[in-house]
């Protein structure tokens, strides 16, 4: 088998992510790595001895249904694997049969179930885009107050409810709770008339830490395995009420969206880029000299259910780029840890919502209707504050290198009705 790999294709052989799949409904999940329109299994390539090298020998890390075991190897495993697969590959990208059993590794992609890439223990959500936080702020405090005077000291962050992250494709159900209508004395109960998305990066933690050790950020970097696309929803009346004191609750745990495909720190690498100037300077602990944004292409797109039945392609509603987040992911695992606090392999660090410094390039709907004053106008005369029943989203994410992409796949849902 010769590999046809577009120049387009978001799964190149500079990105290989790693994922978790079940090839039929009868075969247990298993380890892949997205490569073209295939997914090469690692379980298989293990179990016949193709990565016999001295960070991998031991087990077979591959045959199990998530990433996390091999996450809590490390770099040098992580850096094992990467390179073991591209040398694996490399014959099929120059016009020459791949061999024999790394041929028989290959499944497409549209045959097999993509399942979540990881058994996520526990799930934070930073809140690190200036220009999502000045919007908001904004926006519920007036401009002068857009920022609490905590924001440029540190990372603030939520934790969020692991048990309802979701793998891309599984449909969102419109959650329930309490709102105050404008200048209602009470609250009502119901579906909230305010669903909104949050374009995101995640990364997942590798080996982690022990419970009163904290990770410095001149460590960081071992303890970042790989990045995927999250859609943390939000019910934005239910949240107007219920987040003060201590933060949102019923207005976010319902759903948080991931991509399925992990893409490795390395792969990432010729994307570096210097992040914004922070004023005033961090705190010794949160004090990093190392380029840590990422030119990351970043898109979110709506389609009405009225829009598939006219045929109509999704709508790019918004653009923006992970180089704008004003906190970096090694300070945010820093901060997180300096008490303490134990993160374990596979647990889940999101970016907060992306925004960037152009109306168009904001991360949510909150912001690009602002708190929907101004509709977005669809192409079959529709209009959106926010999303409604049969609304599918879908966010993407590309690196775009010389000739080739680095891409992140999507993480995209179809919003349903609420449960009676």
């Amino acid at each position: 088998m010769i590999l046809d790999l577009a120049a387009d294709s978001p799964f190149s052989i500079h990105t290989l992510p790693y994922g978790v799949f079940r090839p039929s409904a009868t075969e247990p999940a298993r380890v892949g790595v997205a490569i073209g329109t295939a997914v090469l299994d690692l379980a298989a390539l293990a179990a016949t001895g193709h990565f016999d090298g001295p960070a991998l020998r031991g087990g077979n890390v591959f045959a199990l249904p998530s990433l996390n075991a091999f996450m809590a190897l490390g770099r040098p495993a992580w850096d094992e694997a990467r390179g073991r697969v591209q040398t694996l590959l490399a014959p099929g990208l120059n016009g020459r049969p791949l061999a024999p059993g790394v041929a028989e590794a290959l499944r497409p992609i549209d045959c097999v179930e993509l399942l979540l890439p990881a058994a996520i223990g526990d799930y934070t959500d930073f809140y690190s885009s200036r220009e999502h936080a000045t919007n908001v702020g904004s926006m519920f405090r007036g401009p002068d107050q857009a920022l609490l005077p905590n924001w440029l000291h540190l990372p603030v962050a939520y934790h969020g409810r692991a048990g309802t992250v979701v793998r891309s494709g599984a449909e969102i159900i419109r959650p329930r709770g309490q709102m105050l209508p404008p200048g209602a004395p009470t609250p009502v109960f119901g579906p909230t008339a305010e669903l909104d998305f949050e374009l995101e990066v995640g990364f997942f933690a590798g080996p982690g830490n022990r419970p009163g050790e904290p990770i410095s950020i001149r460590s960081a970097a071992n303890h970042i395995f790989g990045l995927v696309l999250v859609n943390d929803w939000s019910a934005r009346d239910i949240q107007r009420w219920e987040y003060r004191p201590l933060g949102p609750f019923l207005s976010k745990n319902f759903a948080t969206t991931i991509s399925p495909w992990v893409v490795p720190l390395a792969a990432l690498e010729p994307f570096r880029r210097p992040g914004p100037p922070q004023s005033p300077e961090p705190l010794d602990y949160l004090r990093d000299d190392s380029d840590w944004a990422f030119d990351i292409h970043l898109a979110a797109t709506l389609q009405s259910e009225a829009m598939r039945v006219a045929g109509m392609p999704p709508l790019v509603i918004t653009r923006t780029n992970f180089r704008h987040l004003y906190w970096s992911m090694p300070q945010q695992l820093a901060h997180h840890t300096i008490n303490g606090c134990a993160v374990r392999p596979g647990d889940l660090l999101a970016s907060g919502t992306i925004s960037g410094p152009m109306p168009d390039s904001r991360g949510s709907l909150l912001e690009l209707t602002w708190g929907g004053a101004q509709p977005l106008e669809l192409p079959t005369g529709e209009t959106r504050r926010f999303l409604e029943d049969g609304d599918r989203l879908a966010l993407t994410g590309w690196c775009q290198g010389d000739g080739y992409q680095v891409g992140f796949g999507e993480a995209a849902a179809t919003v349903r009705a609420a449960n009676r």
